[in-house]
């Protein structure tokens, strides 16, 4: 897709990850952005971007951002939350909240602007994910669960939207230097870096984009045995009477 010139819709456009997919969609020319949030006034300004209120986990904010940005051609589905929660201790409305918003937010707007695509030549879909889709951790296992849901539905929304000439590209990555991550300590890529990525991989017809060596490397690792890919849990069961 040559994004030249086409109108995207950016959600959690406000910080982070989104204000780079602004910035880096602006310098390559494209008509028009969509940079939604919450609260739109964080947005912000920039010739050429366009502020609007979107809480991607109620359907009439859904249906009015629908109404509003109906020259939509490019989805960028951004918007997350992280709260770090244990699956097995951790707060089930934390759990809850990982899951309402980035799986079942990221489907709400792929359902809501399927149709706004389609009317408008098919245009794309671009769904950010996490290598924790592919992985467990110490914490942030229900995180994890909702980014490999959405990696699913990334993988059946391809199937299904190819009818109406709709490219659907998964983003996924590692650590990045964002304000959700600021209390961890990792090697993090910066957040300008992964959007250029992203869609240089888009526009590239990619259909994932692997943002960073240690995400390769997870993906490349699916189908071991999982003694293999956590050897301190082998460790432990050794050490069992």
């Amino acid at each position: 897709m040559n994004i030249r010139n086409e109108t995207a819709l950016v959600t959690g456009a406000n910080r982070g990850i989104g204000h780079s997919f602004v910035t880096e969609l602006r310098s390559r020319g494209i008509k028009r952005i969509y940079a939604a949030a919450r609260r739109p006034e964080t947005v912000p300004a920039i010739p050429g971007v366009v502020p609007l209120m979107l809480d991607v986990t109620d359907d009439a904010s859904v249906a009015r951002a629908v109404a509003a940005a109906g020259d939509t051609t490019l989805l960028v589905n951004n918007a997350g939350v992280s709260t770090f929660a244990r699956l097995t201790d951790g707060a089930e409305e934390d759990i809850r909240l990982e899951m309402e918003t980035n799986f079942f937010g990221t489907l709400r707007m792929v359902r809501a602007f399927a149709p706004v695509l389609g009317a408008n030549g098919g245009g794309a879909v671009l769904n950010v994910l996490s290598v924790m889709a592919w992985m467990a951790y110490e914490h942030s296992n229900s995180y994890g669960a909702s980014k490999a849901a959405t990696w699913a539905l990334t993988n059946g929304i391809r199937y299904e939207l190819a009818g109406q000439d709709t490219q659907v590209t998964a983003l996924a990555m590692a650590s990045v230097d964002t304000d959700m991550m600021a209390s961890i300590e990792d090697e993090k890529s910066a957040p300008e870096v992964i959007a250029k990525a992203a869609l240089d991989g888009l526009e590239a017809g990619s259909l994932e984009v692997l943002a960073d060596g240690r995400t390769a490397q997870w993906k490349s690792r699916l189908g071991e045995d999982p003694a293999l890919l956590y050897p301190q849990l082998s460790a432990q069961d050794a050490g069992k009477p």
